[in-house]
């Protein structure tokens, strides 16, 4: 992730997190696993009164998991709430995170990572820009969200839009709503120029929005791809979490070409580059 996932999410009430509290204990030993996760679609989709979908990644895990015979329990919260939930015990695992080998002290890493994504950038149809390199996005109206990360994929577009004498450049855009929605009307509007994320999170959304005549995808993305593993707490006794990573990196393994494929049809997102 970008740790530019947008933090809508559905109130997690103190009644559910008291039955954690009260569970908790037990949770690593029993038959379900639960699992938080935050709104980053179409990876992790918080369902709706319109959709009982939950993305790709929670279909995989879902489906890695069931046939060994676990039910999984969600929980959507804000990311940096489910990553303290992992690290108390109150959950037992978070499907994806940004992989580093340095955040491990409260959790795990599995072994597979669920995808390794390429990023683009969309722009405004019609326009003839493409990157190649920091000087090409200089003068050029960048959107981003507060503290949102790109290092892992560019160490020099971070220290670019983190710059202060850019800062008339680089627009942050917050609020309660879907922050990637936002970011696609301004560039419609020509409020911005252009923006970055993971190429599925940008298929997504444009398909979405029905902003196709409007607005388009485009290569090449930042240097590197965005690596993410699902994490598994620490609280969890250290023979039940490998068997819950090996099920993982098994699993994992198995859906690979074809099956791959139905999960991203689904959410009608594919790999392009």
């Amino acid at each position: 992730m970008l740790n530019a996932r947008t933090s809508k999410s559905k109130v997690f009430s103190h009644r559910a997190l008291l039955a954690l509290c009260l569970t908790g204990a037990a949770t690593s030993h029993a038959e379900t696993l639960n699992v938080c996760y935050d709104h980053w679609a179409p990876m992790t989709i918080f369902p709706s009164e319109d959709s009982s979908d939950r993305g790709v990644v929670i279909d995989m895990l879902d489906q890695i998991y069931a046939a060994e015979g676990y039910n999984l329990e969600y929980y959507e919260v804000p990311l940096a709430r489910g990553l303290d939930m992992v690290a108390e015990g109150l959950c037992d695992l978070l499907p994806e995170y940004l992989y580093s080998k340095d955040l491990d002290k409260d959790f795990e890493f599995a072994t597979e990572e669920t995808f390794a994504y390429p990023t683009a950038f969309v722009i405004r149809r019609g326009d003839s820009w493409r990157f190649s390199g920091i000087e090409s996005i200089k003068a050029k109206r960048i959107a981003t969200g507060p503290g949102w990360d790109y290092s892992s994929m560019s160490a020099d577009y971070q220290n670019y839009i983190d710059g202060p004498e850019n800062a008339d450049f680089v627009e942050v855009i917050a609020g309660n709503d879907d922050v990637v929605d936002r970011v696609f009307h301004m560039i419609k509007d020509g409020r911005v120029d252009l923006y970055a994320d993971n190429e599925l999170v940008l298929q997504y959304v444009l398909n979405k929005l029905k902003l196709n005549d409007e607005l388009i995808i485009v290569h090449p993305g930042l240097d590197k791809k965005l690596h993410e593993r699902p994490i598994f707490s620490k609280k969890i006794p250290t023979a039940k979490r490998q068997e819950l990573i090996r099920i993982w990196d098994q699993g994992r393994i198995a859906i690979k070409g074809e099956k791959q494929k139905i999960l991203l049809d689904r959410y009608n997102v594919t790999f392009e580059y």
